[in-house]
This record gives C-alpha cells, sequence and structure tokens, in this order.
C-alpha cells in the first residue's frame, strides 16, 4: 500500500526503532539472566508532586472532566500559564491571546510548521536535534536546513554557516536549549542572537524549552526574556520533565498572538484538549508547586556525579553535563567504527542495557550515545558495570 512522500521521507523514528530492539530482547532468553535496563528514554522514574495527583483523582468525579473540551475551556488553564510567566520571568502575557495549551511540547513543535510553512518552504533546524523539530517540517512538506553543531565548540550555533541569501531562504528556525540531546544549558545571549537574526531576516523563531527549570549549571536561557520575543517568537514548555508528568501530556506554548492563532488552528483540526481534571492539575503544579523542579535538581545531580564516575573509571570518555536527565557520551573505542546506531544494538543485545544512538538526533549526532538518568542509584551502577563488561574499557 503506497503511503505518502512526506511519510517516506520522515522514516522510522528513533525511539520506534529502539522500541522494537527493546521488545525483542525483553523476549528473549537472555533478558531472564539480564533484565532490561532503559536508560533510552527522558521518561523519569521520580514522582509528581502528590497534591497535584489529588487534584487529578477529585477532578475525575467531575461529570464535565468526561466531556470534550473545546479552546474556550481552557482558559482557567491559560490564566494559571500567564500567572507561572509573570513569577518565573517577571513578564505578563495574555491567556487570551498568547497562551496555548499543548498534548506535550512535542505535539506543538510537529504542529507548528504545518501552521507556517507552504510546501518547499524552507526552515532550519539545529543538527543534532530532538527528532519533532525536524520531523514536523518533513510531514509539513517544508525544505529542511540542518545547522551542525561541534563538541569542540560546546554545542553553540555557528551561524557563520549561513549567508545571507541562505536565511532569505528561510521562514522558520527551530530552537532549543537546555539542548537535547547534548545536556547543553546553553546561553542567553545565544538566544538573542537567533531571534536578533530570525527578526533581521523575517523568520518565526521557535524555542522548545521543556528543560528551563532542569538546568544543573548556570541559568537556562528563556526566549521570554528576550525584549522582542512577540516579533515572531513563540516558546514551548512543558510539565512533564521538571514536574514529573510526562505520561499526561501537558504542555503549553506561549508566544506572539499571531503564531498561537495559527497553532491554535491547526489544533482545532488535529485534536480536542485535555481532560479538564488534567487541566486542573497542571495549574496546581504551576501554582502551588512552582519549585518542584528545583527538589529534583539534587537527585539528577547526584547521579550525574555517580554514573560519570561510573563510567569513567570503566574507561570511557564521560563530559559533564550541564543539564538534568542525560548523559551524552561518545562511543567508547571499541565501538567507535561501527556507529551509533548499531553500537546501540549490540549493546542491548550484550548487556540488556537500552541507550539511545545519537545519530538518531541528526547526522551530527553521530558517534555519541544518549543515556537517561531516570533509573534510582543502584541501577544505575548496575548498568555501568554492564556497559563497562561488554565494552572492554
Amino acid at each position: 500500500m503506497r503511503i505518502s512522500e512526506r511519510l517516506e521521507a520522515l522514516g522510522a523514528g528513533v525511539f520506534a526503532r529502539m522500541d522494537r530492539r527493546k521488545q525483542v530482547y525483553a523476549a528473549s532468553a537472555d533478558s531472564l539472566e539480564r533484565p532490561l535496563i532503559d536508560l533510552s528514554l527522558g521518561s523519569t522514574d521520580l514522582q509528581p508532586p502528590p497534591a497535584v495527583l489529588e487534584v487529578f483523582a477529585e477532578a475525575l468525579r467531575e461529570p464535565a472532566s468526561a466531556a470534550y473540551c473545546l479552546q474556550a475551556g481552557t482558559l482557567p488553564f491559560r490564566e494559571a500559564v500567564a500567572a507561572w510567566v509573570q513569577r518565573r520571568f517577571g513578564v505578563q502575557v495574555d491567556p487570551h491571546r498568547e497562551v496555548l495549551l499543548l498534548v506535550g511540547s512535542q505535539e506543538g513543535t510537529a504542529h507548528l510548521p504545518l501552521a507556517l510553512l507552504n510546501p518547499g518552504d524552507g526552515a532550519l533546524v539545529l543538527d543534532p536535534c530532538y527528532p519533532s523539530h525536524a520531523g514536523g517540517v518533513l510531514l509539513a512538506g517544508g525544505r529542511l536546513r540542518r545547522l551542525s553543531l561541534q563538541a569542540d565548540q560546546g554545542w553553540r550555533p555557528d551561524w557563520q554557516q549561513l549567508s545571507a541569501a541562505d536565511w532569505q531562504q528561510l521562514r522558520l528556525l527551530v530552537f532549543g536549549f537546555p539542548h537535547n540531546p547534548t545536556a547543553t544549558v546553553g546561553a542567553q545571549d545565544c538566544l538573542e542572537e537567533a531571534l536578533a537574526l530570525t527578526r533581521r531576516h523575517g523568520l518565526v523563531l521557535a524555542h522548545d524549552n521543556p528543560y528551563v527549570d532542569l538546568a544543573l549549571e548556570g541559568e537556562a536561557p528563556a526566549l521570554l526574556r528576550c525584549p522582542h520575543w512577540r516579533e515572531g517568537g513563540i516558546e514551548f514548555f512543558s510539565l512533564s520533565k521538571a514536574w514529573c508528568l510526562g505520561g499526561f501530556r501537558l504542555a503549553f506554548a506561549v508566544g506572539a498572538a499571531p503564531l498561537i492563532e495559527a497553532l491554535a488552528r491547526v489544533k482545532a483540526v488535529v485534536d480536542f484538549n485535555q481532560s479538564l481534571a488534567l487541566q486542573a492539575g497542571a495549574a496546581a503544579a504551576l501554582r502551588d508547586w512552582p519549585d518542584w523542579p528545583q527538589r529534583l535538581l539534587p537527585t539528577y545531580r547526584a547521579r550525574r556525579e555517580l554514573m560519570g564516575a561510573a563510567l569513567g573509571r570503566a574507561g570511557w570518555t564521560v563530559p559533564l553535563p550541564g543539564m538534568a536527565l542525560y548523559h551524552w557520551l561518545p562511543l567508547p573505542p571499541s565501538l567507535r567504527a561501527m556507529g551509533s546506531e548499531e553500537a546501540c544494538s549490540q549493546l542491548l543485545q550484550r548487556s540488556g542495557v537500552a541507550l539511545t544512538p545519537g545519530v538518531g538526533f541528526g547526522q551530527a549526532g553521530e558517534g555519541w550515545l544518549r543515556l537517561a538518568l531516570v533509573r534510582e542509584e543502584p541501577v544505575l551502577l548496575e548498568a555501568a558495570r554492564r556497559l563497562a563488561a561488554v565494552t572492554g574499557c
């Protein structure tokens, strides 16, 4: 059966590929001796505020929580977002025109190109980047341009790669610091430079920022701190990581009113909004537990140090990540010849530890592996022991 050329260009996503491999391993005899340790997803084992779960449970008893929710019904949540933005960034936003509820920030970054690009319009993404950044452009029929990031430059974008003519062919820049997958926090001046360039050349700047509260070193950048963000800017936030609510798919966008309106029109065709019960819990998290992300940081720092030391003793090179949840690791010497995709497959088969191949985030991620710090310390140590045993480091 034929599928669209857009879907063909998209290919199989890295997480889907790893999911199939994990299923095969879990069904194998090896998994009986070495149970799967899944460090391939940024799906934390830490828990959300208990009071938020109580809000969910109580609100589920309300009949309205079982009904469809259109845009007007999301206003209480959008007002909670506006209040959080005021406290977090000192910026006033209009909950009616500048805030939008999302089914995860991934949904927002994937759907925004549908609202902005005509077929063949150019869009610039970082390389490596989170898969939905490039995937959304391809599904919209856009022409994808990648800006290669380099380790020796601290994964900071080098705008000199683009000429004035290159900029004139672009309509959208998808940015994202703190950066997934490299776990680089980034800098406010870099984001401000990006906004200045997009304003100069008439682009939209979309900043994916689900890790804004999870910087382990320094202060994370935010588009909302830039004075001219309303001139073609939109920023995506999520409760998945910082409030440990990944499975609840709760996120939001704050941006220039025309961009919010355009994305809302796409959403009106694609889906309805989450249950009012979920919105009530999300609003409570932002309103009553704004410090929850900071409570998680000591755990992630301890895991970072523990895993980094354990892999370092085993001979791996372990750059210090500035952002919670991940280690971004160059392939150890014994695996470099095979590339990151095959390396992850081999590591899973031989150790039962699932990591994510760097090439799944773009060609500039080749030669790297992403390890998620999403299990308790004894399990992380066991994973490090297994990885060391099969890599010969």
